[in-house]
């Protein structure tokens, strides 16, 4: 086979950087753009961890002896010279730069590439990095330094296997390993490198079975909300079921893609991995930023929930807007300030949707929006805590789609009655303390109902339940009394019946208290004068308590 050199000076190409690239992902994102940009409709991926091999290769249109030469060989070719921007099979290049490969040349101690285009002969050479790191220290000029010669027994082998085109990388020791289970690596791949957004035909295979979107179905199957972007033709969304979805309009309607939540922030955890789903910035079906919300620093309970995919091909344009590394976009980059922009609104709608929607199902939103005051939401949160305990397990049964229906009819209810039990808690407790601080004597008639008939009636009603224990934590006096004895004794102003005075407000309170004690739901009206008069008697002890 012919010997081949590098098309660049051995310091230039140290210079670049051969170590630029930092994750076993990366340079297998930048082998199966490689795959993409020549035209492949198959990707087969070999990894042998033990061994710290990898294997790549595909069924593309493959190099002949010139290609090989002077196009792969030269670092800094870029396959979009004379202005094309698509292949033959009008596929947008992911290649921009020609420098992608120095991942494939660094990321292991040998790399040896065979191919074969149409009608020639196979072609290929080993780059062995331990000789290259030699050649560059001691400056010998990249004509001196050729490739290594791959073995017969190799080139025979997949010059049967490549067909009639094709190429094939082998990568061996690893630099760091193949950290990562084989099952991680396939789930992250359908998540960061699903070209079949793009084109259907594009097939990845690793050990030899085909990576699809089924793979994230641990995630799609907790998410609840989907907000599209424009608009959106993902497999992932048009197949999915969720209880809510809604299509965002953006200014810019080259902006495409998806935001989705999960019910739990583990749930955007990728099983069996360490890596979590974010929303990553697509450009021709290649990831290009992850976690673009990183750039929009919202600081609400929402973000981590959240997920999802943004595609905008118009960032690959006549500008190179990408970082050195490929790994992101120049952040000061015009076009991506105004998407970043764009999605700033977005993300407004949002954040009160998320919470509009979850309050809906019962479960917790965002404590820190508006719309709902503090009390009311700490109220509906333990009632959704509670009501957990009483859903049926099933989740699609018939049973807990009634449940679920009984639970929303008496939602309302159940929030504005826990939050009036706490106030009629808080408030009746904080009288008798302020009783005890000031010492205020119970008057005579109401101590003779304490002692002859509150404390019997409870007495008789420990002994029939056959409970030999004390129930209540203070047994006093004034544990037997409720808001208008309690309001009564407090209360020093001297004309309670004609002065505004806590008493007169007890007296209304108490029927609509009851109610309330006994787990009655209450009218509107009820409802209405329950807060308005509490509102009085909380003034009232307010008042009260800077005197104690």
């Amino acid at each position: 086979m012919k010997q081949y050199n590098f098309n660049i000076s051995l310091s230039i190409l140290n210079h670049l950087g051969r170590n630029l690239y930092r994750s076993f992902m990366t340079v297998l994102g930048e082998a199966i753009s490689n795959s993409w940009d020549a035209d492949a409709n198959n990707v087969y991926i070999t990894i042998d961890r033990d061994s710290k091999i990898l294997i790549v290769r595909d069924d593309g249109d493959g190099m002949n002896e010139s290609d090989f030469q002077n196009k792969f060989l030269k670092i800094g070719y870029s396959k979009r010279k004379d202005n094309k921007t698509h292949t033959k099979l009008n596929r947008p290049f992911i290649g921009r730069k020609g420098i992608g490969k120095l991942a494939l040349l660094s990321c292991a101690q040998k790399i040896t590439v065979l191919s074969k285009a149409e009608g020639a002969t196979i072609v290929g050479g080993v780059i062995d990095n331990s000789g290259l790191d030699k050649a560059i220290k001691d400056d010998v000029s990249s004509t001196d330094y050729s490739l290594g010669q791959p073995s017969d027994s190799l080139v025979s082998k997949y010059d049967e296997r490549l067909g009639k085109k094709g190429t094939v990388i082998f990568f061996e020791g690893l630099k760091d390993g193949i950290r990562n289970r084989v099952e991680y690596i396939t789930k992250l791949v359908a998540l960061y490198f699903r070209f079949s957004l793009k084109d259907p035909s594009f097939n990845i295979y690793i050990n030899e079975n085909l990576v699809t979107i089924k793979e994230l179905d641990s995630i799609k199957e907790k998410t609840q909300f989907v907000w599209i972007l424009n608009s959106v033709d993902d497999p992932y969304i048009n197949e999915g079921e969720f209880k809510k979805s809604k299509i965002l309009p953006l200014g810019n309607k080259e902006i495409k893609g998806f935001i989705a939540s999960v019910e739990t922030p583990s749930d955007i955890k990728i099983s069996g991995t360490d890596e979590k789903a974010t929303i990553d910035l697509y450009v021709n079906g290649r990831l290009r930023e992850k976690d673009i919300l990183r750039h929009i620093p919202i600081a609400r309970i929402v973000q981590s929930y959240l997920y999802g995919q943004v595609h905008f091909d118009d960032l690959d344009d006549d500008t190179d807007r990408f970082t050195s590394s490929r790994e992101g976009v120049v952040p000061d980059d015009p076009k991506f300030k105004d998407l970043l922009v764009k999605l700033d609104v977005a993300l407004k709608t949002i954040i009160n949707d998320w919470d509009v929607w979850r309050t809906e199902i019962n479960q917790d939103g965002d404590s820190e929006n508006p719309r709902m005051t503090k009390k009311q939401r700490k109220s509906k949160e333990l009632f959704n805590a509670v009501v957990e305990d009483f859903k049926p397990s099933k989740a699609n049964s018939k049973s807990r789609k009634k449940v679920d229906g009984w639970i929303k009819a008496i939602s309302e209810d159940a929030e504005f009655n826990l939050s009036s039990y706490g106030e009629c808690f808080v408030s009746e407790n904080l009288l008798r303390s302020y009783i005890k601080e000031k010492n205020i004597l119970i008057p005579q008639g109401v101590q003779n109902r304490i002692d002859n008939e509150w404390k019997t009636k409870a007495e008789n009603a420990k002994q029939q339940a056959n409970i030999n224990y004390e129930i209540r934590e203070d047994n006093s006096d004034l544990s037997y009394l409720d808001m208008d004895n309690l309001a009564s004794i407090a209360d020093d102003e001297k004309d309670k019946i004609k002065k505004a005075s806590l008493i007169r407000d007890a007296i209304e309170y108490k029927p609509i208290r009851d109610a309330l004690a006994h787990t009655s739901r209450l009218t509107t009206i009820a409802k209405s004068q329950l807060s308005i008069t509490y509102e009085n008697i909380k003034a009232r002890i307010v008042s009260l308590l800077n005197k104690a």
